[in-house]
This record gives structure tokens, C-alpha cells and sequence, in this order.
């Protein structure tokens, strides 16, 4: 049996830019905000986070700040994943030297390598470092799938301890495969319980960047019994969810924090602002949550 990371909601954290790089003030202030919300765990620089439009000098300085700011108050877990299994080796160990206590790894995309090279690539960056390492199973935007069997033989790697499964319809059959060995956290948000009731650990959540007290609810609620105070948070978030995914992720979620008064700047190219249809409908369902 593998150590749990954490049971909860950890937010993959938006990353605040200004138009010349990052908003330190900002991303320290949404830092203090999650813990005084009661996330459980904060990702730093993964998709959300826009970590492909950011330089390795960038990428690594923000991983620094964040570990500085957290100071161990709650898990620090960062996107240090490539479809070079090199750069990941480099990003995966500054992580382990400035200290993050996991790091998330998604699957090599673009290249559109086999099972045994999705293995091998894993395997090598768990060699590089002691650091606990999450997999991140993306399909939607990686075209290519961590296959059961593939995720059972890097179960059995000692530092992979966890996947962040997008692929729901393949969450038993990974379950029954790898048992204690491997723990599931959902990475969509209106797949939250679904996952909960399959024994997931907990939620690597977008939404929980504008409402962070609920999605630490609806965990929390199903992990300690109460289901239904869990399934209530999870359907009353659907329009919610719906709103934040109508364009490419993160466009809706920093639309939707700058709507909240957080100022946390545009995307970044290729990424634009979000459009007129779909900031009506973001600004309906979030007026319809109560939030503006």
C-alpha cells in the first residue's frame, strides 16, 4: 500500500500574468486565498496554470515562489511533465530540489508513442528522482490514452503513487488492477463523485479556483459519509462546469476570476480572450451560483 498524498480538492492553479510575465502579488494573493479557503492541495504550473506557454526559467521560478509562499502548509504538487522524457527529467528533479512534494507528469503528446514507450518514459523520470510522482491521463488533449495495463506495470515503480485519471470509463478496471498501489484523483470536475465511489482520493479541480470551499465540501462530505451533501454540491456545479469548459481551458477560469474582481490578466497566445457567446454564458451560470 502507497502513502496518500492527500484526500480533498487540489486546485490546478491559474497563473497570473501581467503583460511582461508574471503577477508574483497576485499569485502569492491567490496562494493565501486557497489555504484560507480550504483547499487541500495546490498544483502549480500545470495546464491550467499555462505552463506550456511558459520558459524553463519561468516555469521553474514560479515552482520556487509557490514552494516559498505554501511553506508546507498544504501539499505542494507541480506540473514538471514533456513529451521529452529529458525535459521532464530536468523539470522533475529542480522540483525535487526546491522542495514540492509531488510532482504531475502527463503523457508524452504530439509524438504519439506506444504502451512501452509511455512505460519507459515514466519509468526513466521515476529513476531520476525520489519525488512521489503523479500521472496525468489526458486523452482529450494528449490523443493518446495510459491503458490499464500500463498504469498497472508503473504502479509497481515505488515513487508513482497516483493518476490523475480524466478517463473515467476505465477507472475500475485501473482500480481492480492496481489496488492499493496506484491512487486515483478525478481530473474532471463533473466526474467527481463518479471517482469518489470508486475509491478515488480526491479531485484535481479547475472549478475550485473560483469556488474552493465547495469543491473541498463535496470531497470531504462523500469521504466522511455524507453522500448526499456531496451530491448536491456536484449537481448544483454542472452549469458552473459547463461554463468553465466552453472554451479551451483556462480561458473561462481567468475570465471568469477576473469577473470576481482577482485581476489575474489574459492568457497567453496561442490562447485568447474568451468570446462575447461565451462570456454570456459564463457570466449566466455564474450569476445563477451567486457569484457575481
Amino acid at each position: 500500500m502507497k502513502k496518500t498524498l492527500f484526500t480533498g480538492s487540489c486546485v490546478a492553479l491559474i497563473t497570473p500574468f501581467t503583460e511582461t510575465g508574471v503577477n508574483y502579488d497576485k499569485l502569492e494573493e491567490l496562494i493565501e486565498w486557497h489555504i484560507e479557503k480550504g483547499t487541500d492541495a495546490i498544483l502549480i504550473c500545470g495546464t491550467t496554470g499555462e505552463a506550456s506557454t511558459m520558459p524553463d526559467e519561468e516555469h521553474m521560478a514560479v515552482i520556487k515562489f509557490a514552494v516559498e509562499k505554501i511553506n508546507k502548509r498544504v501539499h505542494v504538487m507541480a506540473g514538471a511533465g514533456s513529451n521529452d522524457t529529458k525535459h521532464a527529467i530536468k523539470l522533475s528533479k529542480f522540483c525535487e530540489e526546491v522542495g514540492v512534494d509531488s510532482i504531475l507528469s502527463v503523457t508524452p503528446y504530439y509524438n504519439k508513442t506506444t504502451q512501452e514507450g509511455l512505460y519507459q518514459h515514466f519509468k526513466a523520470i521515476a529513476e531520476s528522482v525520489r519525488l512521489p510522482i503523479v500521472l496525468y491521463n489526458v486523452p482529450s488533449r494528449t490523443n493518446l490514452n495510459i491503458n490499464p495495463e500500463t498504469l498497472k506495470r508503473l504502479s509497481e515503480i515505488e515513487n508513482i503513487v497516483a493518476v490523475k485519471e480524466c478517463n473515467l470509463m476505465q477507472a475500475a478496471e485501473v482500480i481492480y488492477l492496481c489496488g492499493d498501489n496506484l491512487h486515483l484523483y478525478s481530473g474532471e470536475d463533473g466526474n467527481v463523485l463518479p471517482l469518489l465511489a470508486l475509491g478515488g482520493k480526491g479531485v484535481i479541480s479547475v472549478v475550485a479556483n473560483i469556488i474552493p470551499e465547495d469543491v473541498h465540501k463535496m470531497v470531504t462530505s462523500f469521504l466522511e459519509g455524507d453522500i448526499e451533501t456531496s451530491r448536491r454540491i456536484q449537481i448544483k456545479t454542472v452549469p458552473l462546469e459547463k461554463a468553465l469548459f466552453c472554451e479551451t481551458n483556462p480561458i473561462p477560469v481567468k475570465a471568469a476570476m477576473n469577473l470576481m474582481g482577482f485581476n489575474v490578466g489574459s492568457c497567453r497566445l496561442p490562447l485568447v480572450d474568451i468570446s462575447e457567446k461565451g462570456l454570456a454564458q459564463l457570466k449566466k451560470a455564474m450569476g445563477e451560483y451567486g457569484l457575481i
